[in-house]
């Protein structure tokens, strides 16, 4: 930057501040909730830190599980607290219904135009209604099930097959990669009705390109930008010439998975109908909104919706089992009671797996895929704990912070799935997949698909920490909460699951 630049950039920033506090001393609420001391300009930006959910955390120990803070000009609503969460879900459900609208979701997600980014009303509406009624509703859960119990039977297959040489003896894995392998394969039959996994992988290249663009999106949208926060620094940032190009290459790559199937000559073959198909056929029948624009948006929202957050609870289920092997047998012994050892781990024997579950949950109470849900923002002002939160809020639920609240939970720390054998936590306390109407409508699949590669992986192999140390449970940025260290662990097949990993 030239002498010139700096001193324009000097004088905005001046310009800015001077707006900022005139304007803040005329429209401020007097209840507002409490927070630290802000600066101009950048409010309390300098008060955070990586990862940010951790920072939420220790600001909200030291001001109150009700925070108000300002990320540059943006106001924000901070939630620790289980009641006034629920009080955003319930009573306030409406006011909070918005997306705010950042930089990212302009350009990736078609104009905030997608079910995860577009704001309240009937276009949102639709989006939901055709996402619940034709790929998340009960019957089509039930439907999956069939398909779940394929693609897992395959990555099982997969990682018998890769063992074959070493025969009993235990060898060396990483599991991250064929957990997110099934998810995806599991994604791409929600899209397409094809699979792409192992022996009946049907189109490797298109998924494979299909997988590296959503990991290239969630790059992109894992984190927000500076101009989100502070307008007049965008012009420096070169953030919207990447995120333009990302467009560009996306649009290309859905326009191209739409094509292929909107052809006759698609609709042949084992491929079933996935949703591309059904929204072609409501396009055909009644055009508008049915665009390929919104066909595309659903796409984007199911390839990097569900993929990291879905494999990563797997991750974190198996590496918190290698640290608690005494859980790990309970969770054998329970399926061998349930299921046998004469055949695999099925979706119908789901229900009756209770301490899976106790797993699972524990699981998403410690590590939940995404520590802060999805940000809302207010669209009226209103009334939250008893303090006023001003139109235009940004609404952060600090999922972590409540799941881990010594208060809420007995040893909030440690790996306890009994304390769920009671069933459902009432109220507010565990909420990985948020609540509300703009909660997860895929929570149903993605706890099914979870539960049943974990059993199974449980049931099949035996397993055995890399080393006399404990698997290290560190975190890496992100908005799933991946883990430092993709999870390598030892594993061997178990006695009679050979015979059934062997058939084709």
């Amino acid at each position: 930057m030239t002498v010139v630049d700096w001193v324009a950039l000097l004088l905005a920033f001046l310009l800015l501040s001077t707006w900022q506090l005139l304007l803040s001393r005329r429209t401020r609420p007097r209840n507002l909730p409490p927070g630290p001391r802000a600066l101009p300009i950048i409010g309390h930006l300098h008060l955070l830190r990586q990862p940010l959910h951790h920072s939420l955390t220790e600001l909200s120990r030291r001001h109150g599980p009700i925070l108000y803070l300002r990320f540059g000009c943006r106001p924000v609503l901070v939630l620790s607290d289980p009641s006034a969460v629920e009080e955003c879900y319930t009573s306030n459900d409406l006011v909070f219904a918005n997306r705010p609208r950042m930089i990212n979701t302009k350009y990736v997600h078609y104009d905030n135009t997608t079910l995860a980014a577009a704001p309240y009303g009937p276009h949102w509406q639709n989006l939901r209604r055709v996402t619940a009624v034709h790929l998340f509703s009960t019957s089509n859960i039930s439907s999956f099930a069939a398909a779940r119990n394929e693609d897992v039977r395959a990555m099982l297959q997969q990682l018998f097959r890769e063992g074959e040489d070493v025969g009993s003896c235990f060898r060396k894995v990483q599991i991250r990669s064929h957990l997110k392998e099934l998810v995806f394969d599991m994604i791409m039959r929600m899209i397409s009705g094809k699979s792409c996994h192992g022996k009946i992988r049907e189109d490797e290249a298109e998924g494979e390109r299909l997988r590296l663009m959503g990991e290239e999106i969630l790059r992109f949208t894992s984190v927000s930008t500076l101009e989100d926060f502070l307008p007049a620094f965008g012009w420096v940032s070169g953030v919207k010439k990447r995120l333009l190009g990302l467009r560009r290459r996306m649009d290309k790559m859905f326009q191209g998975m739409i094509d292929a199937r909107r052809h006759p000559e698609a609709k042949q073959g084992k491929a079933k109908m996935g949703i591309i198909d059904i929204l072609l056929r409501l396009q055909d029948v009644e055009g508008e909104p049915y665009t390929d624009e919104f066909i595309k948006g659903v796409i984007q929202v199911l390839v990097t919706g569900g993929t990291d957050s879905t494999s990563g609870a797997m991750e974190w289920a198996m590496a918190l089992l290698l640290n608690h092997p005494e859980a790990m047998e309970k969770v054998r012994a329970e399926v061998d009671a349930v299921v046998g050892r004469d055949r695999l781990v099925e979706s119908s024997d789901l229900p009756n797996l209770p301490y899976l579950h106790g797993v699972i949950k524990e699981t998403l109470r410690l590590y939940p895929p995404g520590p802060l849900l999805l940000p809302h923002e207010s669209s009226a002002e209103c009334t939250v704990g008893g303090y006023c939160v001003p139109p235009g809020t940004m609404l952060l639920v600090n999922a972590y912070a409540i799941q881990r609240d010594p208060t809420l939970w007995r040893a909030p720390e440690e790996f306890r799935p009994e304390r769920f054998a009671g069933g459902d936590v009432e109220g507010y306390k565990l909420i990985p997949f948020g609540a509300g109407r703009r909660g997860c409508p895929g929570k149903g699949h993605a706890m099914s698909l979870i539960a049943l590669a974990v059993g199974s992986l449980v049931q099949c192999f035996e397993w055995e920490r890399v080393g006399e140390e404990k698997v290290d449970m560190s975190e890496r940025e992100g908005t799933a909460m991946p883990m430092a260290r993709p999870l390598e662990a030892l594993c061997r097949p178990r006695g009679n699951t050979c015979s059934v990993l062997s058939e084709p």
